[in-house]
């Protein structure tokens, strides 16, 4: 069974030791990298089982340490983890990461039809979004290059339009801004809901790879390169998803409020809406002010929030958990 960072686990982020950090560090020997790929469905588990084991085919050189299924969003939030170094076997193949992220988005798209997708989450397609993000010992222009290489092959082999972010983009386009230009922040149903397949006519941007036109059955992808990024998620204790939409306004960066933060508003089950946060800089800002700015900004609204929880692990425990499996592969040969 994959560790789960369910929102139990997760909280106790908020005061953890540095100690893995060096022990980690220590033991490092590749420069790592890992892949975080969000897909839109978590209701269908043998869509899921067949997702997980494309990554189970790369494994011991591409581990998958962490899934993070949300029912009310309908997303499944996936972490690989690999050396950016080929490694043994052909030196002309791509790398394991690339090999396991490119077999997982082609059996998501194969398991997962966009057109009959649900949920209380924005996406734009089946493969709603992928981020690399170096970790010890890596450099983001390596992961670049190679978050490059997994673009051109999901456009090109699996024709699917493929947009670039970050550091893969010449430009270093946002992954909000492609977001907005593409409509993703607007529901699409009822109930602040997201319901079948984006209109497939026409892109008001052209991709950096792929097709012009969008299947609807599998929507498009949006894949970058940045630094670590941490999600962490208040809830707030109502239905007023409009009041939530005012929190996460005022919470954020681009409403004026803390720095490297963004936020979105979302519907989060029967009488729960939810503040979705991105951490672009949490060593800066980090998950204790964004909690406490929710709770001050909530109880202005005569509103109360419960204890927010992050979608994955930390970058240390993440090096933690590949190391562990390692050594465990690396102890049964």
């Amino acid at each position: 069974m994959l560790p789960s960072s369910r929102p139990q686990k997760c909280c106790c982020r908020l005061e953890s030791p540095q100690r893995n950090v060096e022990v980690a560090a220590t033991m490092l020997r590749p420069a790592l990298a890992c892949c975080k790929l969000y897909i839109s469905e978590a209701r269908n588990a043998p869509a899921l089982r067949a997702i997980e084991r494309a990554a189970a085919a790369l494994r011991p050189a591409a581990v998958l340490v962490n899934a993070f299924a949300d029912d009310a969003y309908n997303r499944v939030g996936y972490t690989l983890v690999s050396p950016l170094a080929a490694g043994g076997g052909d030196p002309a193949a791509p790398p394991p990461l690339h090999r396991a992220a490119f077999g997982m988005v082609a059996a998501a798209l194969e398991a997962v039809d966009l057109g009959a997708h649900a949920g209380a989450h924005p996406r734009l397609g089946v493969v709603d979004h992928i981020a690399f993000h170096p970790l010890a010992g890596a450099h983001l222009d390596d992961v670049a290059a190679l978050t490059r290489a997994v673009a051109a092959d999901i456009g090109d082999k699996l024709q699917v339009p493929t947009y670039l972010y970050g550091a893969a983009h010449r430009e270093g386009r946002t992954l909000a801004t492609i977001r907005r230009q593409l409509g993703y922040f607007t529901p699409t149903s009822p109930g602040e809901q997201w319901r079948g397949a984006p209109d497939a006519s026409s892109l008001p941007v052209p991709p950096d790879a792929g097709p012009t036109t969008p299947s609807r059955s599998k929507g498009v992808v949006a894949i970058g390169a940045t630094a670590w990024v941490d999600n962490y998620n208040v809830p707030v204790h109502t239905a007023d998803v409009a009041a939530a939409k005012r929190i996460a306004r005022a919470v954020s960066e681009r409403g004026g409020g803390l720095r490297s933060v963004q936020a979105m508003g979302l519907a989060h089950g029967e009488g729960v809406a939810e503040v979705a946060c991105n951490l672009l800089d949490p060593a800066t800002v980090g998950a204790e002010q964004v909690q406490e700015k929710v709770r001050q900004l909530a109880a202005e609204q005569g509103l109360a929030v419960g204890e927010g929880y992050f979608t994955d692990f930390s970058q240390e425990k993440i090096v933690e958990l590949y190391m562990q499996s390692a050594e465990v592969e690396a102890s049964q040969q």
